[in-house]
């Protein structure tokens, strides 16, 4: 019988490793549920005696190769609007009453987009070939993260599939949206701040230099003033050395980013971000809508509160919240409550802490949860729109100041010029 190593939660969402004997991946897959454990990786030990061939599994692989399938080093990844479609469209086949591997099959043959249609077709072959859903989601995991191949398998467990993806259908459109009024409401600020920096590109490359040029000309030994010196230099700079500016200007750009892959360097940026104003409160906002709509319909779904707190932890997107779920999720593992641990951690409000606690008490934790995000999505909406009314008015103050300075620098020299010529 061919061995599978596994790696998979405890019901104390503890990550346990070893290996277990089973006919194919999804007999491991079950003989683990009956032992209390979820299983997040299963993987056939090579290293043994070769299993039985021709089983379900050998069949989906034999299948692709005739097809020139796999995984590939290419593999596509499923953008976020095909995500939500998928999600949405398979939730309604299952409540229809179509079998799983038929709706795959359905939507692989609606679907239009290539690399979509590649990976429905390899998710219904996994399905085909003995693999548990969950199973083949989590073989494409640039498009399904942890959340999503989590919850599948909370589903499979339950029994309560089509509920599951509805969930996260309505979970995904909801994060696509937020994400996308931060972007818009970034939009304009930033199209204002390059209008800027092309006109100052402009007035200190092709017009500052001629009016140094006409200065030493014509006031030849005299003094300019301190504003006009300074202007005068910038212009030297971004015209004699642009070159050096722009590989200095790359090359911190990708000093930042390296630094951003260290965990000291994220948890420096996310420290900030969550701290200093104007954008501190928007952050810690959006930061409280995401942890309370992704545990709440983690838990909705059926998952456990310590699995669902660490998947939490891994796809919260900043290190001090991680950092914070992880200090909730140890304090609840030695059977204290969420309340304490993250009033503790300093990064939630405490009106969130307040109602958490309500929660716990009341045993309905993840309707608590689910009206918390309700409540903060609104209030990121409102942030949003204080910060773009805040940010249009300093954008124009700043671009008036840059360039009101350098026509007052240039005219500067000209005042005492004229004097001159006067007398």
């Amino acid at each position: 019988m061919p061995k599978f190593n596994y790696v998979a939660m405890d019901g104390q969402g503890r990550e346990q490793k070893g290996a277990i004997d089973a006919d194919n991946e999804n007999d491991a897959s079950s003989k683990l549920k009956e032992k209390g454990l979820f299983p997040t990786s299963i993987t056939e030990d090579k290293s043994g005696a070769p299993g039985k061939k021709g089983g379900p599994k050998d069949r989906a692989v034999k299948k692709k190769k005739k097809k020139g399938g796999g995984l590939s080093l290419m593999t596509p990844i499923l953008k976020t609007k095909l995500l939500c479609q998928f999600t949405r469209q398979l939730a309604t086949l299952l409540d229809a009453g179509l079998p799983l591997l038929r709706g795959l099959r359905t939507l692989e043959k609606q679907a239009i987009d290539p690399a979509a249609k590649k990976i429905f077709g390899e998710i219904a072959e996994d399905v085909e070939g003995g693999r548990t859903f969950s199973e083949a989601l989590g073989r494409h995991s640039k498009s399904f993260n942890h959340l999503y191949v989590n919850m599948i398998r909370a589903g499979e467990a339950s029994g309560a599939m089509e509920q599951v993806l509805t969930r996260l259908a309505e979970f995904m459109e909801k994060a696509a949206r937020l994400k996308a009024k931060v972007k818009a409401a970034l939009t304009y600020p930033l199209a204002v701040l390059f209008i800027a920096l092309s006109i100052t590109s402009g007035l200190m490359i092709f017009i500052v230099p001629k009016f140094a040029k006409m200065f030493d000309e014509m006031l030849a030994g005299e003094p300019l003033p301190g504003l006009t010196q300074f202007v005068m230099a910038i212009s030297d700079f971004m015209k004699n050395r642009a070159l050096a500016g722009i590989i200095g200007g790359v090359i911190g750009f990708i000093l930042f980013k390296q630094a951003m892959k260290t965990k000291m360097g994220a948890y420096a940026f996310d420290y900030v971000s969550i701290k200093m104003p104007p954008f501190s409160g928007l952050v810690t906002k959006v930061t409280v809508a995401r942890f309370c709509s992704t545990l709440g319909t983690l838990m909705s779904a059926g998952v456990s509160i310590l699995q669902a707190l660490l998947i939490v932890r891994d796809t919260a997107g900043n290190a001090i919240v991680s950092d914070a779920v992880q200090t909730v999720h140890d304090a609840v593992a030695e059977g204290e409550g969420m309340t304490k641990p993250l009033q503790s951690t300093k990064v939630f409000p405490e009106m969130v802490v307040s109602m958490i606690e309500v929660g716990e008490e009341t045993g309905a934790l993840p309707d608590m949860l689910a009206r918390i995000a309700v409540t903060y999505e609104e209030e990121v909406d409102n942030a949003v729109e204080a910060l773009t009314s805040l940010i249009e008015p300093a954008m124009i103050v700043f671009l008036a100041i840059v360039v009101g300075g350098i026509v007052i620098a240039l005219f500067m020299p000209l005042i005492k010029l004229i004097d001159s010529l006067g007398g």
